[in-house]
């Protein structure tokens, strides 16, 4: 690794970034790197692990709310706001379930329009008897943390 700290060109270039992203995690108060004599920036290793840190985050789809808390070493609500995520990705995933079950179901089936399909309506038959409201998966509870969630689906 680089001995001397980089320039803000030369580290936005490393981490794949336009420099305009690294000057707003900046003013967001994710990283505050060094200056130099004339006022340019100066990184050093340490902010790059730091960009790394922020860089994986934002891919694994965390606001930067989220990822102040996880490099905030002093953040009260550090392990709710984790926790939320965790309860959001958990959502994601039975969402992406739903989908996946759904087309499989889709392409599997006999009827070419999914509404005539014997198995569909009889997981939906009650809605359309009105003893049912609601497909289930659309509807949101709250987790613990007072956070919505989307539930999960019913028949």
């Amino acid at each position: 690794m680089k001995s001397t700290p980089w320039s803000i060109g030369e580290l936005a270039e490393r981490f794949d970034l336009a420099t305009h992203v690294l000057r707003h995690w900046e003013s967001e108060g994710l990283i505050a790197p060094q200056r130099d004599a004339g006022g340019r920036r100066r990184y050093g290793e340490a902010d790059a692990y730091r960009v790394a840190v922020i860089v994986a985050s934002k891919a694994a789809g965390m606001s930067l709310e989220q990822i102040r808390a996880l490099v905030d070493s002093g953040s009260a609500g550090r392990h709710r706001i984790l926790e939320t995520h965790l309860a959001d990705i958990d959502d994601q995933i039975a969402a992406l379930e739903r989908s996946r079950a759904m087309a499989r179901h889709a392409l599997e089936c006999r009827a070419h329009d999914i509404s005539t399909c014997p198995n569909f309506r009889a997981n939906v038959s009650d809605i359309v008897r009105g003893a049912r409201v609601g497909m289930g998966f659309a509807e949101r509870r709250t987790h613990v943390h007072g956070s919505p969630s989307a539930s999960d689906p019913v028949g």
